[in-house]
This record gives structure tokens, C-alpha cells and sequence, in this order.
């Protein structure tokens, strides 16, 4: 048989995230004080094993993660998907959703045009045209969602 502080590791594995007592106890299906103890026993055994990897306790739950001590390796084995500028033309777009392009160019430049572009391939944005007007209508996708799991933004800020 499997120790539950086995399963909530695989837990933690496969969801990427944080995730809070409550969450881990309906996964593994047990009463969240014998979840507690062996998140317990799960978090000594990696801090006593000689891992790559420690699980955590952050502001929203418990995660499984890569120890600080090896973040350098992240930036020259998994490349940045997106640089700076392209992440605040998102953001842009993101906070005001949806937002006509020109009103995004007025906030962010000219370089935007190219942002937009490769924001549309990887499928973070939907560009389409309005029925009225020349300039393009630009709202984020599910995909964004998804990448950046995010449930819901908030309504916009104008």
C-alpha cells in the first residue's frame, strides 16, 4: 500500500501549484489532520534527502518545487517564452480586456504591433476585427487562463 505522504507528493507533482490543505485532503480523500501529519513526514523526508527538490508551505498551501539553490539552472536550460516588453503588452491587454489596438498602441508604442503578433501565435490573444472602425479588437484567450492559472481577472479599470 501506498503512505499518503507518497500520494501527496504525486499530488503536488502533478498539479504544479500551490494547493491548500482542504485541496490535498479531497485529492488523497482523507481528513485533513492525518493530511497535516504526513505533509509533515513528506517535508522532513526532503529535507533530509539530497533532492533537487523540497515541498514548502507558502501563503496559498503547500508546494513541491525546485530548491533556490538551483534557480540559476532554470534561466539557462528553460528559455524566457516571453521578454519583458511582450509581458507588458499581455498585461496591458490583459487588464483592459478586450481592448482595440490602437488604444493599446497609444499605451504601449509601436513595438506593440510586433507584441501582438507573437502574443496571437502562441494563442494568449484573439485578435479580430470590429464591426465597425479600422482597428483591430484584441481580448486574451482561455489559453492565458490556462498558462497563467488564472481563474478570473478583474473587470476592467477604466
Amino acid at each position: 500500500m501506498v503512505k499518503l505522504a507518497t500520494k501527496i507528493e504525486a499530488v503536488l507533482y502533478l498539479k504544479g501549484q500551490s494547493l491548500s490543505l482542504v485541496d490535498i485532503a479531497k485529492y488523497v480523500n482523507h481528513e485533513i489532520e492525518v493530511v497535516q501529519d504526513a505533509i509533515i513526514e513528506l517535508m522532513s523526508d526532503y529535507a533530509y534527502r539530497d533532492s533537487a527538490l523540497e515541498v514548502i508551505e507558502t501563503e496559498n498551501g503547500y508546494s513541491l518545487q525546485l530548491r533556490p539553490v538551483f534557480n540559476d539552472l532554470t534561466d539557462n536550460i528553460i528559455p524566457a517564452e516571453l521578454g519583458k516588453a511582450v509581458l507588458r503588452t499581455l498585461a496591458a491587454i490583459a487588464l483592459k480586456n478586450p481592448i482595440i489596438q490602437t488604444e493599446l498602441i497609444e499605451l504601449r508604442g509601436s513595438s506593440a504591433y510586433q507584441h501582438v503578433q507573437e502574443l496571437v501565435e502562441l494563442g494568449f490573444v484573439r485578435k479580430y476585427r470590429q464591426k465597425t472602425g479600422r482597428s483591430y479588437l484584441l481580448e486574451i484567450t482561455s489559453q492565458f487562463h490556462q498558462y497563467f492559472e488564472i481563474d478570473q481577472l478583474p473587470k476592467s479599470m477604466n
